[in-house]
């Protein structure tokens, strides 16, 4: 379980939110909602120990990210605003490097259901935006963290990858998994829980 207790945070003097508090558990997408400058972006960081809240702490399975931060950052999968990915190399290439220990035919897989067959091979710097951003997403078919915290993941997806994605973590939290997500584009799923920051100041 994760769990947010009283998260304040201050960006350019301005507060963007303030005492959060809230848990996801096993089983569970929750999408951060709200308006563009409420701070998504900003709690996702907290959240996944890339970011430090001025007040309040984040816990995962009872301790606190500091004292688990090795063992917390192999149970997370963070995709953030940039693919995060090697642009020289292919999209085959990168997911071994991310994912070595995985077999070939299994990264051959996860590239075809991000829906790259044909692209394997393609090194990512000549590939489309919404491609090279399949190529971080395909990550999501070889990952055994529990949790994962995505920042925009369907940006650049047309409306197929974007079908492919919500059911790969639709899958992944059937499993025991837990999805944490922020997203302009609507979720028409009953499953998902909101947390929508308000603003501070107001």
């Amino acid at each position: 379980m994760l769990n947010a207790i009283k998260l304040t945070c201050t960006r350019d003097e301005r507060t963007l939110f303030s005492e959060l508090s809230f848990s996801v558990s096993a089983g569970e997408m929750v999408q951060v909602a709200g308006q563009n400058g409420a701070g998504k972006t900003s709690l996702l960081r907290i959240l996944a120990g890339l970011s430090q809240a001025e007040e309040g702490d984040v816990h995962w399975q009872g301790k606190t990210l500091r004292r688990s931060r090795d063992i917390y950052h192999q149970d997370l999968l963070w995709l953030g605003h940039q693919p995060g990915i090697k642009t020289v190399l292919t999209a085959f290439e990168n997911l071994s490097f991310f994912h070595g220990d995985c077999a070939a035919a299994q990264r051959w897989q996860a590239l075809a259901g991000a829906g790259l067959v044909g692209f394997e091979d393609v090194p990512v710097s000549q590939l489309s935006a919404g491609q090279q951003r399949r190529v971080a997403l395909a990550r999501l078919w070889l990952s055994k963290a529990k949790l994962w915290i995505l920042d925009e993941p369907f940006t650049a997806l047309d409306v197929v990858g974007i079908e492919k994605l919500t059911q790969q973590m639709m899958r992944h939290t059937r499993e025991g998994g837990m999805v944490i997500l922020t997203t302009h584009q609507p979720l028409a799923l009953s499953c998902v829980r909101q947390i929508v920051l308000q603003d501070a100041q107001s």
